[in-house]
């Protein structure tokens, strides 16, 4: 058996990402990690990377050099990867990205499709994450009829429909009230406590206040932060 401590949630192992044209690179030799237990805010000005960044762990893109790994696996392979985001990453988009003709319930049980659940399973956990983000009232409406916070909260309930390992958060309080804000701060860190993790882009303070690390992104690299070894051969029993 090993001696070694298990490996962090999440480790962005030197990730470099360009795009065409203009916009040049995003990523320059981006590194840091994330442990299990741990909510890190990454924050930034606009175009710094902070986006792309979430999208390439979700393996939504990929990245042109460098190893991203969700609990050991290599988001690059493309083999499983629904199953992978199914299972392993809950995402709160900032646009929400709901689907526009299924009502509230249906928009967070559409993730639990595939699962182990039945459907009486599926719809009792989604009925309690909506009561758990104080939207039971608005399970039957559809998302074009509510407002853009209570959407956000429907993209947060779905994140952890499946009770994922990882949490990918972009802007997840920004568009709510305080006390809305309160709740939901309160439930990624109630995932936080059970063993999961959080990684989320933000500048709201009532979100980098509750975080354990907040992590500066400027110009695709991380600033202002102390060095830490996540390479593949530190991570390597």
């Amino acid at each position: 058996m090993s001696s070694h401590a298990p490996e962090p949630a999440l480790v962005v192992d030197h990730v470099v990402k360009s795009y065409r044209g203009d916009r040049g690179r995003a990523l320059d030799d981006l590194t840091f990690h994330v442990d299990d237990g741990e909510l890190v805010v990454l924050e930034g000005p606009s175009g710094s990377g902070k986006s792309t960044t979430l999208h390439l762990i979700a393996a939504l893109d990929r990245a042109d050099a460098g190893v991203i790994r969700v609990h050991g696996r290599d988001v690059s392979r493309r083999h499983g990867l629904a199953r992978f985001r199914r299972e392993q990453v809950g995402m709160i988009f900032q646009l929400h990205n709901l689907l526009p003709h299924l009502d509230a319930r249906q928009n967070v049980e559409v993730v639990m499709f595939g699962g182990r659940l039945h459907r009486s399973q599926r719809r009792a956990r989604a009925t309690a994450l909506l009561r758990a983000v104080g939207l039971d009232a608005e399970a039957g409406v559809q998302p074009p009829e509510l407002s853009g916070g209570e959407r956000q909260r429907i993209a947060v309930a779905r994140a952890l429909a499946n009770n994922p390992r990882l949490v990918l958060a972009d802007e997840p309080t920004g568009s709510l009230d305080d006390a809305t804000a309160a709740t939901v701060v309160g439930l990624l860190r109630r995932h936080c406590a059970e063993g999961g993790a959080v990684l989320a882009v933000s500048h709201d303070r009532r979100l980098t206040d509750a975080a354990d690390r907040v992590l500066r992104l400027e110009d695709g690299r991380i600033v202002d932060a102390p060095a830490v070894d996540v390479s593949l051969d530190a991570a390597r029993p």
